[in-house]
């Protein structure tokens, strides 16, 4: 020890003993010069020095005289509590000449700890996690209204958008710039259509928001099938611009299939956003918005959600942002005076999460980045890490080595959040959309053949036993076969009404058997877990019927 150090430290232990005080101070401010280089130091003050900056500072600054007779270990708490400088720590340690490898051992096993403390405070329980998805028909303005979001919250600062501005300008693109925060590839920037879900997050006083931008165009339903089955709360875009309404709404349009899927993805909740009311042809006119609400309100029922309890009706402009975030000046909008989209979002009641209940995530993409990530929505149970895990339905053992929740590590996951899980022991071809990350003392089921109850809700001919189509239960999508119809169900009354029909045709309510043609798939009864047992079937760009998985069989 005292070979390495002689130069340096010695020399300043050994005043510290025979010299003054003021002797010391001198040695020790230039020992400060270096010390933002001792790393475990400067990992210490990053992680205390924030909460009780403002309140201790002052008097931290006046003790390194004072407090310099008695160097024990009660120094070493002090500095703990109250956030000495630099020159303070040295201080200690040159005090305690003995002891000087036992207290560095002390000191790199305390330093986690604030750390990991500090992390949860911001990042644990305190913010209720919840999904919005935001679903419509192409062109209503969902991108747009999402990056205006996150523009106001702070998630995306002024120079990017102005930099998004100036690129969509010299593509004639002008009115595009917002919905560039979502829209991140360079097809959906190039045609202005959203292709895959695009993912964002913000933060409001009370709650952690995940928004999930689903596409619009028809072709793309499979991927917002995807993001829906992720939400909480759907946030229905619909434009108030002459026509656009109409085209969205007719049959053929997505805005009632996209109302449709969600309410089946197990969306209870939805706020109905009045789109574009500063367009010229509508120029805030409130005949517009309620014309927009009377349309939309029967056919929301028809798809089972409560107007009273279920419904929420706003105008909006997502391009000048007005009622996102702050109101407009009455002169503006007489008729309607809030609350704003993020007020209301931030003040509705909490959702019920399923702590207790074992884990179930299932996954909604994979793909390799130093090891392989999944991606997903936890539906129940609490994550840590280093935790093992089974993969449904291949039974491959993972290792959680890392937890991302809105690309924020954490130590731990609750349900409700979006997930990023960085794993081991298995390859990235090994996982698929759809498999489910479960305890290996709780398995969720996996079958080929189930029973469930249909409705039929758009189907130009009958459907009959070998009837195929593509099933979308939670994440997963897969070919199946209706093997036979087990029975008709009487809407009204709700019991069997024909047993064995040789077929079904729409609007009618039938619990068929159905075999899934490439082998098993995850899945529970709608009884157990209704997010892994509710489902849609979709034929030739159309979704046909949706259903509830009533009895797993082999």
């Amino acid at each position: 020890m005292t070979e390495n150090g002689e130069s340096l430290a010695p020399d300043s232990w050994d005043q510290e003993d025979a010299q003054a005080t003021s002797d010391v101070a001198s040695q020790l401010s230039n020992l400060n010069v270096n010390a933002p280089a001792f790393v475990p130091g400067q990992n210490v003050f990053a992680a205390e020095f924030v909460p009780s900056f403002q309140k201790e500072a002052p008097e931290v600054q006046e003790t390194p005289n004072v407090a310099e007779p008695p160097p024990t270990e009660q120094d070493k708490s002090d500095t703990a509590e109250t956030e000495m400088e630099a020159t303070e720590k040295w201080e200690d340690e040159a005090a305690e000449d003995a002891d000087m490898n036992e207290e560095e051992e002390e000191e790199e096993e305390d330093e986690p700890a604030p750390v990991k403390s500090l992390a949860q405070e911001s990042l644990g329980p305190k913010k209720e996690h919840v999904n919005v998805v935001f679903i419509g028909h192409v062109d209503a303005g969902k991108s747009t209204i999402g990056g205006h979001i996150m523009y106001l919250t702070g998630m995306v600062d002024k120079r990017t958008l102005e930099k998004y501005e100036r690129e969509a300008k010299e593509k004639n693109r002008e009115t595009w710039y917002l919905s560039w925060a979502l829209d991140t590839n360079l097809e959906e920037r190039e045609k202005g259509k959203t292709v895959e879900v695009g993912r964002a997050f913000f933060e409001t006083e009370n709650r952690h928001f995940t928004i999930l931008d689903a596409p619009g165009h028809k072709s793309f339903v499979p991927n917002m099938i995807g993001g829906a089955s992720q939400a909480d709360l759907a946030v229905l875009v619909i434009s108030a611009r002459k026509g656009e309404f109409e085209t969205g709404f007719e049959r053929g349009g997505q805005t009632r299939e996209h109302a449709m899927l969600v309410k089946t993805a197990g969306v209870k909740h939805l706020v109905v956003v009045i789109n574009k009311m500063d367009d010229p042809t509508v120029m805030w006119s409130e005949d517009r918005f309620n014309e927009c609400k009377e349309k939309l309100l029967p056919y929301l029922k028809k798809c089972g959600f409560n107007p009273k309890t279920d419904i929420f009706f706003l105008p909006v402009s997502g391009l000048t942002g007005a009622f996102l975030k702050d109101i407009p000046d009455e002169s503006v909008c007489p008729w309607y005076r809030g609350p704003s989209l993020i007020t209301y979002l931030d003040t509705m009641p909490s959702f019920n999460r399923s702590i207790n209940q074992p884990v179930r995530m299932p996954i909604v993409d994979r793909y390799k980045d130093m090891g392989i990530l999944l991606l997903g929505k936890l539906e129940s149970g609490c994550i840590f890490r280093n935790q093992t895990f089974l993969l449904m339905p291949n039974r491959a053992s993972v290792k959680i080595m890392q937890i991302f929740s809105d690309d924020i590590e954490v130590e731990e996951a609750n349900p409700g959040e979006n997930l990023k899980l960085k794993v081991t022991g298995v390859e990235e071809e090994d996982v698929s959309p759809g498999f489910v990350l479960c305890p290996s003392n709780s398995l969720c089921h996996t079958a080929k053949t189930f029973d469930a109850q249909i409705v039929i809700l758009e189907h130009k001919s009958i459907i009959c036993a070998g009837y195929s189509a593509i099933l979308h239960i939670h994440a997963c999508a897969e070919e199946v076969t209706i093997k036979t119809l087990l029975c008709i169900i009487d809407k009204k009354t709700g019991e069997k009404a024909q047993l064995k029909p040789r077929f079904v045709k729409q609007d009618q309510v039938a619990i068929a058997r159905i075999e899934v043609n490439g082998g098993m798939i995850c899945l529970e009864t709608f009884k157990d877990f209704p997010q892994m047992g509710r489902f849609t079937l979709r034929d030739e760009g159309k979704t046909i019927a949706i259903g509830k998985v009533l009895k797993i069989r082999e």
